[in-house]
C-alpha cells in the first residue's frame, strides 16, 4: 500500500502546511520570472527553504523523503536540501540512490543548482572517485536537467588538478539544445578559466562548442572581477561572429 504523504510530520503537521505557511511570505511573481514555464511556483524564500531543510535533516529524513510532496517546484528543492543537510553514513550507494531520485524530479534550474552534496569536505575526499564517476553519468545523460546537474556539480567539486583536463572535454563533447544546458556549460567554463586560465584559454582557442555556448563562455569569463583588462581583450577577440 502507498503510504500517505502526510506520513511525515514536523512539529505534529504534514511539510506540505509548512510550505504553505511560508508562502504567505513569498514573492511569487519574481520567482515565476526567474523560473520561466515552470509550473506550481510558490516563491518561496531560500533561507526559509534551508531552515525547514536543517529541522528535517535532524529528523526521521528517509521517512520524509520516502513519500515526500513534489507538486510545488519548491517542495522539489527541499528534498534537494535535506539531501545537502544530512549526516550520511560510510554507504555512498545508499546516499547516491537518494540523491538520483531527487534529480529525477528536478524541473528547474533553482531545482537544480541549490543542490550540495552532504557531508562537507572530508566526506566528499573520502569518496571522490565515486562521486566523480556518478556525476558523469549525469553528463552523459539526454535529458536537460540531469545534464545540467552534472554539470553544475563538477563545476562546484571538481575544478583541480586532477580533473581539469577531463572537465573541460566533458563540457566540450555536450551536445543538447536545452538552454538550461548550454548555459550551465558556459557558466563552468568560466569558472575554468579563472583557476586555469591558460589552460582554459588553450581550450577555447580549439573548443567544438556550438556558437552560443562559446561565445556565452567567453561573456562569462569576461564578467568575472578575476579576470584582468588583458586578457578580457583578448577573449573579446575571440568571439565567433
Amino acid at each position: 500500500m502507498k503510504r500517505s504523504e502526510n506520513t511525515f510530520l514536523l512539529h505534529g503537521k504534514p511539510i506540505r502546511e509548512h510550505i504553505l505557511k511560508l508562502a504567505e511570505n513569498s514573492n511569487k511573481e519574481f520567482a515565476e520570472k526567474l523560473n520561466p514555464g515552470v509550473e506550481n511556483v510558490l516563491g518561496l524564500r531560500l533561507p526559509d527553504l534551508r531552515k525547514l531543510a536543517v529541522e528535517i535533516a535532524k529528523a526521521d529524513w528517509k521517512a520524509y523523503l520516502a513519500d515526500a510532496p513534489s507538486f510545488y517546484m519548491e517542495e522539489r528543492m527541499l528534498q534537494g536540501l535535506v539531501l545537502g543537510y544530512i549526516r550520511p553514513d560510510g554507504n555512498i550507494e545508499e546516499y547516491l540512490s537518494y540523491v538520483t531520485r531527487f534529480v529525477k524530479i528536478i524541473n528547474s534550474w533553482s531545482v537544480c543548482d541549490s543542490f550540495k552534496f552532504a557531508g562537507g569536505r572530508k566526506y566528499m575526499s573520502a569518496h571522490s572517485d565515486r562521486i566523480w564517476e556518478y556525476l558523469k553519468s549525469f553528463i552523459a545523460s539526454d535529458k536537460e536537467y540531469e545534464i545540467r546537474f552534472g554539470v553544475v556539480m563538477t563545476m562546484k567539486y571538481f575544478i583541480d588538478d586532477s580533473h581539469i583536463d577531463e572537465l573541460l572535454e566533458l563540457y566540450d563533447n555536450i551536445r543538447h539544445e536545452g538552454y538550461y544546458v548550454r548555459m550551465a556549460v558556459a557558466w563552468a567554463i568560466s569558472f575554468c578559466f579563472v583557476e586555469y586560465p591558460e589552460k582554459t584559454l588553450e581550450y577555447l582557442k580549439r573548443a567544438k562548442l556550438d556558437d552560443f555556448t562559446y561565445n556565452k563562455s567567453i561573456q562569462k569569463t569576461i564578467e568575472s572581477y578575476r579576470v584582468d583588462g588583458d586578457m578580457k581583450t583578448c577573449l573579446r577577440n575571440m568571439k565567433r561572429k
